[in-house]
């Protein structure tokens, strides 16, 4: 399979009051297309600055990211991301209307066509039944769902997923981890996903990468042979 993100040498700045503070330094990677690739590391390490920085949200210092063999200079549709807060969703829209309303704007699609791809998405989540409710009316687990449906409806190259899980319960973390897994095996959508959980990483990653502590650099890439395995 062909690169879809390439990542050279970034290393990412931020300004404080003393100087420069380096979050991320030197920095090389590649995700493949239809990849579930893992960045994993302790907290402080730089991996939600890494995704952000792959968002288009931060400029990196130095280096140069690539997606589809086009530099990243901004955020775009090719990319979207799921946060790991639950309050992502437009409070006074339904869940429907939540799924709806970027493909009216970013995707410019008409009425009908785009409450159809809504339903077909939430579908896929499992929340057919809470098309018509609000946000306040849903558990953390299940606005995490309309936010993945949302994701997932406006088609983009990659599914950037910062922690998404990370505050969520034991149980309901687990079954979001596999119904992750059961929609990528629908959609082979590539991911490039962030944790500090290493039997996330495991569970989830075609390939791991692992940061070192602050500032975050490359400590090792490895194939992760038990992909997709619960047991």
């Amino acid at each position: 399979m062909a690169d879809l993100l390439r990542v050279h040498d970034v290393t990412i700045d931020y300004p404080t009051e003393t100087g420069a503070f380096t979050a991320v330094e030197g920095v090389t990677f590649s995700v493949t297309e239809g990849e579930k690739f893992v960045l994993l590391g302790p907290s402080g390490c730089g991996k939600s600055t890494l995704l952000k920085s792959v968002a288009g949200f931060i400029l990196p210092a130095r280096g140069a990211m690539e997606l589809a063999g086009l530099p990243i200079r901004r955020p775009g549709p090719d990319r979207i991301v799921v946060f790991q807060e639950f309050d992502q969703l437009l409070p006074w829209r339904t869940v429907l209307g939540n799924v709806v309303y970027p493909l009216r704007v970013a995707r410019k699609m008409a009425g009908a066509a785009a409450r159809a791809e809504a339903e077909r998405f939430i579908g896929m989540v499992g929340l057919d039944r809470f098309a018509e409710s609000y946000p306040h009316q849903l558990s953390g687990g299940m606005k995490q769902r309309v936010a993945i449906a949302r994701a997932l409806a406006l088609d983009p190259r990659m599914l950037l997923m910062d922690e998404p899980f990370a505050s969520l319960d034991a149980l309901t973390r687990r079954k979001m981890q596999e119904e992750l897994l059961a929609i990528w095996q629908a959609t082979r959508k590539t991911i490039l996903f962030v944790t500090h959980s290493i039997e996330e990483a495991v569970l989830l990653g075609d390939r791991i990468l692992i940061l070192s502590p602050g500032p975050g650099r490359v400590r090792e890439i490895f194939d992760n042979p038990a992909a997709g395995q619960r047991d």
